[in-house]
């Protein structure tokens, strides 16, 4: 099993970055190519989340991402120190209603559904101040 952790500030800037290191690396470790598109849209979303949600309005958070990589499986654990879920649980991930003009689509609401869609396995928990996001793919 091939493992590793990044970690980058809570910014923009810094998460594709940091996203793209990780991306690097998983890919460098053997992550095959095929794969690397469904885990970067994965990643992508919930690290984009941390910044824009659990970190709204602080400007010296972190995200750490760590990955445990094996022939058949990736598990990436996500964690931060920014605000909890609402009520602790993560997103339902329902799809929006898409039987509307095209102006009045919604902003946000896919997210969630590309990545409930996408793992195999996904928990959420908070501990101590801390936000961890467990992700499972399947391959």
């Amino acid at each position: 099993m091939r493992q590793g952790t990044e970690q980058f500030p809570a910014t923009e800037l810094a998460a594709r970055d940091g996203i793209t290191t990780v991306l690097s690396r998983l890919e460098n470790e053997g992550l095959a190519s095929e794969h690397l598109g469904s885990v970067e849209i994965v990643l992508s979303e919930v690290v984009n989340n941390v910044v824009e949600h659990a970190y709204a309005g602080v400007s010296d958070g972190e995200v750490h991402v760590s990955f445990a990589l094996s022939q058949n499986a990736l598990n990436l654990t996500i964690c931060d120190k920014g605000a909890a879920f609402p009520n602790n649980r993560l997103p339902v991930g329902k799809l929006p209603d898409l039987d509307v003009a095209l102006d009045d689509l919604p902003e946000g609401g896919f997210g969630w559904n590309l990545i409930r869609r996408l793992t195999s396995e996904l928990t959420y928990k908070r501990h101590e101040g801390c936000n961890q996001l467990d992700l499972s793919f399947e391959f």
